[in-house]
């Protein structure tokens, strides 16, 4: 078979690139386009750690191509610094410095003197963690305990509002961690993110949606008090069932006001027991603190009935293949990757260990709560309640 012969991306086709990937399409899906094969595509985006590279800016006091054009005319006319200078109206320093790097008078070439100003200008600064050990330590720290680079960093301006050398950005924690050539992180904390890749994809990247069958006298979410719609009082929760392999599941509850997180174990998905294991977890709550439910259209909820009936509870439904209606409940379900990676029997796991994974992640900040934790959001119902 032969060989395609290497062609490299022009400055068009890689902008035109990193605009596709930025936007979510996926890496064959770039390479067909361009004819280029799947690990050429990945291999230009992996040189940044699948972030983009800032674009090139020249300096408004650097010399331009035009003035070291005007440079060269002046060197073959035989003109002194002083009167080149005088052309140019720069200082003789700038245009003696500016030959001498590049060949001196009698290699001067202003194309190549320009190419080289560039490639000298590709120097990355220091990074803020690589400056600070402290910082990079606690975000270290953090990433470790699952947090995530957003929470990081909303948490540390809330924690040193005042101390701006132990604050730090989400994206400076992304790249720091996806540009190795930064140093301050090692990359191994990568595998503490919630998607573990080994470049930065895209957050348009497509989601899988899906509908699960029909629930008789569903009532749609649009039917759901405005309470519950803004999040505006506390006791409205989404819910889901979590899978692993081998039909194995777990249900999810989210409080949409605080975010806060219950999981608990289902040995099966059929409906009974899906909503004999939720009926027990909600008489665990205060009333105050468990008035409706919303949940997709899984046939795990076929008996809903059962449920508002034992628990005076209300269950909304979502409208097919909309899951985004239970926004809260859909990131939780991503967070819970972290600890259940896909392919994972969860069967076994026990409800003390399912506790331990909500507690971690009702201790987490969240941006949406000004990085409080829902943890401390739920408190302060509870407390509201007594």
């Amino acid at each position: 078979m032969k060989q395609r012969p290497r062609r490299y991306f022009t400055q068009t086709e890689l902008a035109g690139v990193w605009d596709r990937w930025e936007k979510g399409d996926s890496l064959n899906a770039i390479a067909r386009d361009l004819d280029r094969s799947h690990s050429t595509v990945q291999g230009a985006l992996a040189r940044s750690g699948g972030i983009r590279p800032a674009p090139k800016r020249r300096s408004r006091l650097a010399l331009t191509l035009s003035e070291r054009e005007e440079i060269s005319r002046g060197i073959v006319a035989g003109l002194t610094i002083r009167a080149i200078a005088a052309q140019l109206g720069r200082a003789p320093s700038t245009v003696s410095r500016e030959i001498n790097r590049n060949g001196g008078r009698r290699r001067y070439r202003a194309n190549k003197a320009d190419e080289a100003a560039w490639e000298r200008a590709e120097r990355p600064k220091t990074c803020k963690l690589a400056q600070n050990p402290a910082l990079a330590r606690v975000v270290a720290e953090k990433l470790i305990g699952w947090w995530s680079p957003r929470q990081i960093a909303g948490w540390l301006k809330r924690t040193y509002p005042v101390d701006e050398t132990m604050q730090v950005s989400h994206e400076t924690i992304y790249k720091t961690l996806y540009i190795q050539a930064r140093g301050a992180l090692k990359q191994e904390l990568i595998r503490h993110l919630r998607r573990t890749r080994a470049i930065r994809r895209s957050r348009h990247h497509t989601q899988k949606t899906s509908d699960h069958g029909r629930i008789v006298d569903a009532v749609s979410i649009s039917e759901r008090p405005p309470e519950a719609e803004d999040r505006a009082v506390p006791g409205h929760w989404e819910g889901d069932l979590f899978c692993g392999s081998n039909n194995s599941q777990i249900a999810t509850l989210v409080e949409r006001h605080t975010r806060y997180v219950m999981l608990v174990r289902v040995p099966s998905k059929d409906t009974k027991t899906v909503i004999r294991a939720l009926i027990k977890q909600a008489h665990k709550l205060p009333r105050e603190l468990y008035k409706s439910l919303t949940w997709d259209r899984g046939k795990e909820m076929a008996d809903h009935k059962s449920f508002s009936l034992a628990t005076d509870i209300n269950v909304y439904f979502c409208d097919p293949q909309q899951p985004w209606q239970r926004g809260s409940n859909e990131n939780t379900n991503g967070l819970l990757r972290q600890y259940f990676p896909k392919g994972m029997d969860i069967s076994k796991v026990h409800q003390n260990r399912l506790n331990a994974v909500a507690r971690s992640l009702n201790e987490r900040p969240r941006e949406t709560l000004n990085f409080y934790s829902p943890a401390e959001k739920f408190a302060e119902c509870v407390a509201a309640i007594d």
